[in-house]
């Protein structure tokens, strides 16, 4: 078949690649000037099977409130008189049950350890590089009671298949010695060996580049303004290519365009609880080699990932939901890079950040849009909110092989 995928970020740049793999013929569009130049342009690095519960558990309505009031907060709500957020927010309640929770890590760590392995494939298969290092993510706790919060989710990703294993303060230290600095405050911490960390833009960019030797057309500095609907199908993609209008056609169609993706999908009658996490990052030159940390880090408390990316420090995290504004925000910026020092303060040139701002499409339930519409060719590949990164390659070969007419190998609940 002809397939356009709409979005070149990971998502739609994976899915294009497996559905190339299929034997399909692939067009992706993108309004950027090269792949990879929205969410997937500075996220955190991680491929964090770990990373597996969601924000919507127990314990996030009173840290929500808590945190209104707070500039710097790991996740603040910025209330707007926008229904769609006050929509996303009512469903977000809704899945902070502990049975809800539990469904969701479940899912979640089904498709990050499937999508792991996918990667680790595709990389065999195609040599693709982009910084990459197998070290594991080790996931540390300042709070006891934080600590204490984590031991209950650990177990259930651990009884699905995700070995993330309960360390104390030294056994952290001994797997990455930039922690020593702050050992004495090391209430416990988690370590998953399995899991992994790389660029995100130099894989994104290079597997389209790669996409395109294989003689699959990448159109970037495309617009893409809607979907055209004929007799129960789509039968069009409108987009402005070099200032003319015009309509692309093909046999089906793959919404992959994450914190955009409702505003193409509305005008079809398909209501995507997905709303902009505006998630920021600062990029770091290494500055003590030694001090500097390799395996890649999660500050759970802080809500903060760190991620060595060859002779750069990547550090990423907090979310702010606050409609679909990029705007920098110092004082957010401020509170990385003050965290950073604390922890790690002869690691990095802390005063030449460059900062970082992207909209993670993100739904109440951390769990992606992924699987078939209403529509008989138009298909789902989106709203995998801080876990594009983690779940691209599965997220791609399931939706490719759905497409096929096959059923994917991985046990996920798929849109329908």
């Amino acid at each position: 078949m002809r397939v356009i995928v709409l979005g070149a970020g990971l998502t739609g740049t994976a899915a294009a690649y497996y559905l190339h793999k299929r034997g399909h013929e692939v067009t992706i569009l993108d309004r950027q000037a090269r792949a990879g130049c929205e969410t997937s342009y500075a996220n955190g690095g991680q491929i964090s099977v770990s990373h597996a519960e969601p924000w919507a558990n127990p314990s996030a309505p009173l840290k929500v409130l808590k945190w209104l009031a707070k500039e710097d907060a790991p996740l603040l709500f910025r209330l707007r008189a926008d229904w769609r957020q006050w929509m996303w927010g009512l469903q977000f309640l809704r899945e902070c049950s502990a049975a809800r929770t539990r469904h969701n890590i479940i899912q979640i760590v089904n498709l990050g350890t499937y999508s792991r392995t996918k990667l680790q494939e595709l990389r065999a298969e195609i040599g693709i590089a982009y910084d990459h290092l197998e070290k594991g993510i080790l996931h540390f706790y300042t709070s006891a009671q934080e600590f204490d919060a984590a031991i209950a989710p650990t177990e259930v990703m651990r009884e699905f298949g995700c070995q993330r294993e309960l360390i104390d303060a030294k056994r952290a230290v001994q797997l990455e010695p930039a922690l020593k600095p702050i050992e004495h405050q090391i209430a416990g911490a988690t370590f998953t060996d399995a899991d992994e960390s790389g660029d995100a833009r130099k894989f994104t960019q290079n597997l389209a580049a790669w996409c395109e030797t294989q003689g699959m057309k990448v159109k970037t500095g495309t617009t893409i303004k809607g979907l055209d609907v004929e007799a129960g199908r789509i039968s069009g993609v409108r987009v402005i290519e070099e200032g003319l209008h015009h309509t692309l056609s093909a046999d089906a169609y793959v919404l992959a365009m994450g914190s955009f993706s409702p505003q193409i999908a509305a005008p079809l009658g398909l209501n995507l609880l997905i709303y902009p996490a505006k998630g920021y990052s600062a990029t770091v030159p290494v500055k003590n080699p030694q001090a500097a940390y390799s395996v890649s880090l999660t500050d759970d408390e802080y809500k903060l990932v760190f991620s060595r990316l060859g002779d750069r420090l990547r550090i990423a995290g907090t979310a702010e939901l606050n409609g679909y504004s990029n705007e920098l925000n110092a004082v957010r910026c401020q509170a990385i890079i003050r965290r950073c020092k604390q922890i790690f303060p002869e690691a990095g040139r802390w005063e030449e950040a460059e900062f970082w701002t992207g909209l993670r499409p993100a739904t109440p339930s951390n769990l992606p849009y992924i699987g078939r519409t209403h529509f008989p060719n138009l298909y789902l590949n989106t709203g995998h909110g801080t876990l594009g990164w983690t779940h691209a390659c599965g997220s791609g070969a399931a939706i490719a092989d759905i497409i096929s007419g096959r059923s994917p190998e991985v046990d996920f609940a798929f849109y329908s």
